[in-house]
C-alpha cells in the first residue's frame, strides 16, 4: 500500500514539536518560579565590596529569573545571527 504525501494544511512533526513544547516547558517554568517566591518571602542582605543592602528574597528571585530569561535570549540571538552569516556566506 503506498502512502500519500502529507497534506499542505497538515505541519511537520518538528513544527508541532516546537509550537507545543516550548510554551509548556514556559508554563511549567512559571509556575515553578510562583512557588518559589510565595515559599520565599523573608528579607535577605546582600554585601558586595562596599555596597550593602536589604531585598525580599521573592524580589530578588523574581530580578534574577529575568535577567536569566533575558540572557537566555541574547544568546539566542546571537547563535541565530552567526548561523544566518555562515549561511549567507556559504551562498556566496
Amino acid at each position: 500500500m503506498a502512502q500519500s504525501p502529507p497534506r499542505p494544511s497538515q505541519s511537520p512533526p518538528s513544527a508541532r514539536r516546537w509550537l507545543f513544547g516550548w510554551p509548556a516547558s514556559a508554563v511549567v517554568a512559571a509556575a515553578a518560579l510562583l512557588i518559589f517566591v510565595i515559599q520565599n518571602t523573608e528579607d535577605v542582605t546582600f554585601r558586595f565590596v562596599i555596597l550593602t543592602f536589604t531585598w525580599p528574597m521573592w524580589l530578588y528571585t523574581v530580578v534574577m529569573a529575568v535577567f536569566g530569561a533575558v540572557v537566555w535570549m541574547g544568546v539566542g540571538v546571537l547563535r541565530r545571527h552567526r548561523r544566518r552569516k555562515e549561511r549567507r556566506a556559504q551562498r556566496d
